[in-house]
């Protein structure tokens, strides 16, 4: 995912950050941090046990206890995501990498082209249910600290993190357990349904119950002018869409081949034509990229947006081996057409030369592949 960076791995996994949740940590820190003494109060209602506030609403302390918190959220999400991954290494799908985002983790996995109900059910569920177990330890270390700490000062620091990471964690279970699509909950739904339907059905249901739960979502953001659910109404909503497009795409395209979707025989430009000439061939042919050949070998593509990173004024003397993109992302004819959609859609590109005994034999860009899509549909 573009704007991740890599912090470390656990289990093997790679675990990136994205640029977004280094925006979320000091926002919820500040909202924690300006509702200390409510919430202070509101714990200690909750859990029936007192807390001394001293230390806790101390000069900057409440912002240090915010961004602890926000932290452990997050920490309690990345054990959320692992769990999920453990079980889905037990079922025999490969994990990429957990990314940690503004709304949550995400884990990505290699799953096969349909997902199978006996895998995603307990996958699905084993992440609430961890959410749940950590809300439920941090619950028990409340009780455990006025025991174990006798500075009531610090207890109650301890007991506010402690307190506060139950209470969300347990907010998290019940929040991924909503049949919105794509959470947790709207996974659940698609295995359930899926085991008496096709699965591309099921999950069109789960997405339209994810639509639904996302505009009451919204309405209610409206209503009482709360943003942070307006936002996340907007992200249930576009998962869901998102989601389903996919899964509709893989139901139509399972049984064909990039072979069957590709243009021949393929435009190719040299590396030593220029970008000027090269941008007339575009407008001429309509087509937005060249593969680019010497010697019958494939050595780059050359884009319009390859194009567009130079001035003007330059096209006339740089070269397209000046500007190309050097060894291109290639696949054989006998590929899954699924397999060019995912690559075009994770990488941002619009296609992709299809190569076979080292020379380029056809093309396949992202319209072919929905021109196709959209005659199956038919």
């Amino acid at each position: 995912m573009k704007g991740s960076y890599q912090i470390g791995r656990l289990f093997g996994i790679p675990i990136l950050i994205h640029f977004s949740f280094l925006i979320v940590i000091p926002l919820l820190a500040w909202i924690i941090g300006s509702q200390i003494s409510l919430t202070t109060t509101t714990l200690q209602d909750l859990f029936q046990v007192p807390i001394d506030s001293s230390l806790i609403t101390a000069g900057f302390m409440p912002w240090i206890l915010g961004t602890i918190v926000a932290l452990g959220l997050f920490l309690g999400v990345l054990v959320h995501e692992i769990a999920h991954c453990i079980v889905a290494r037990k079922k025999g799908v490969k994990i990429r990498n957990i990314t940690l985002l503004i709304f949550g983790g995400v884990s990505q996995m290699e799953e096969e082209d349909v997902p199978d109900p006996k895998i995603e059910l307990p996958m699905a569920f084993v992440g609430p249910l961890t959410s749940l177990l950590f809300g439920l330890v941090c619950a028990g270390l409340v009780y455990l600290v006025p025991v174990m700490i006798k500075d009531s000062p610090i207890a109650g620091v301890l007991i506010f993190i402690f307190g506060y990471l139950a209470l969300l964690n347990v907010i998290l279970f019940a929040f991924n357990l909503i049949p919105a699509f794509p959470m947790d909950g709207g996974r659940v739904l698609r295995a359930a349904l899926a085991q008496r339907m096709p699965v591309h059905k099921a999950t069109r249901i789960a997405a339209d119950v994810g639509k639904g739960f996302a505009i009451i979502f919204g309405i209610v953001g409206l209503l009482f002018f709360n943003p942070f659910l307006i936002l996340i109404a907007l992200f249930v909503y576009l998962g869901a869409s998102s989601e389903a497009t996919m899964d509709t795409f893989t139901y139509l395209l399972h049984d064909i081949t990039i072979g069957a979707t590709m243009s021949s025989p393929v435009t190719f430009v040299t590396p030593t034509l220029s970008v000027a000439k090269v941008m007339e061939m575009m407008l001429s042919t309509k087509h937005l990229g060249f593969p680019v050949v010497e010697h019958d070998t494939l050595v780059g593509m050359i884009t319009l947006k390859d194009v567009n990173r130079i001035p003007q004024t330059d096209r006339e003397v740089k070269l397209v081996r000046d500007i190309m993109t050097r060894n291109p992302i290639t696949l054989p004819h006998s590929a899954p057409v699924m397999d060019a959609l995912k690559i075009m859609s994770a990488r941002n590109i619009g296609r992709i030369p299809i190569v076979q005994e080292g020379k380029i034999i056809g093309i396949v860009t992202r319209s072919d592949i929905l021109k196709v899509a959209e005659l199956k549909r038919v």
